[in-house]
């Protein structure tokens, strides 16, 4: 039994081993630049963001940090917008490859999710770089940076396992995701600080601000985030939800529901997978 065990998830392993490295060259294959645009395309946006929102808009903390705090959002937002978006047309995009060969087919979803990994990888080394050369201090908080992302990986996971076999059945899937993608990027404090939520809405109603901004940490995505941010470049001026509330129970909610989406995510892609190369 062990035996077949293992020989199963080595075979596993080759082919997801060989979607990732047919993917991640072909998705550059062509470009001048090639995998240098993994870097560019963020630092593009970035600038973009900045002279928009820093310089003309006045988005800012008020420290010298928070345009690394902005690079380092968009990145990781890149990423939950990459994987999923990627893990969403994963399954229908490899109709072919599904009628031909028998394997597992989260393989699949699971290679588009790593691709993404590794570009965001590459981005998270580029801000590193720059906060070294800014001269950001460093503190014991970096330990706990491994831990957000396999958080923000495994909800990203969940996500694109939950989104391709919508897709696989409604490809309109693909559009609403867009739009969806394009609300939750607003709602969550990636261009502007937190504390600028409290500030603003404070002036209308003092203690609504704070409300907000702890309803707005609910979202796994935004609570992750803030987290990296806060363990990686700004301790002292970064809010997250450890930070604005003493209640336990609240402070796992955002973590609660990343399990939850990787459970039904899960869930949903091995209930309606055997049927995939008959619907597509």
């Amino acid at each position: 039994m062990f035996t077949k065990l293992k020989e199963r998830y080595r075979e596993s392993l080759i082919i997801l081993r060989e979607l990732v490295k047919t993917d991640f060259l072909l998705r550059y294959q062509g470009s001048f630049l090639g995998i240098a645009w993994s870097v560019l395309k963020p630092l593009m946006l970035f600038c973009v963001m900045y002279v928009v929102f820093v310089k003309f808009l006045r988005f800012s903390d008020g420290t010298d940090t928070f345009p690394l705090v902005l690079l380092l959002g968009i990145s990781m937002w890149n990423f939950f917008t990459e994987s999923t978006t990627m893990g969403l047309c994963s399954i229908t995009t490899r109709g072919d490859l599904l009628r031909k060969i028998n394997f597992p087919k989260y393989i699949i979803v699971v290679s588009a999710t790593i691709n993404a990994l590794i570009c965001m990888s590459i981005n998270l080394g580029v801000v590193i770089v720059a906060c070294i050369l800014s001269g950001v201090q460093f503190t014991v908080n970096v330990f706990w940076l491994p831990i957000n992302l396999v958080q923000l990986y495994l909800l990203s996971l969940g996500v694109a396992l939950l989104l391709s076999t919508l897709n696989v059945y409604f490809r309109d899937a693909q559009h609403i995701w867009e739009v969806v993608l394009q609300g939750l990027f607003y709602a969550t404090p990636i261009i502007y600080p937190l504390s600028m939520v409290e500030q603003k809405l404070g002036e209308v109603a003092p203690g609504v601000g704070l409300l907000i901004e702890k309803l707005m940490l609910l979202n796994p995505a935004a609570q992750i985030i803030q987290d990296i941010r806060h363990n990686l470049i700004a301790p002292a001026t970064t809010p997250t939800i450890w930070t604005l509330s003493d209640n336990i129970f609240f402070q796992m909610i955002p973590i609660a529901l990343t399990f939850a989406m990787l459970l039904w995510g899960v869930h949903v892609f091995r209930k309606y997978s055997p049927k995939f190369a008959e619907v597509m």
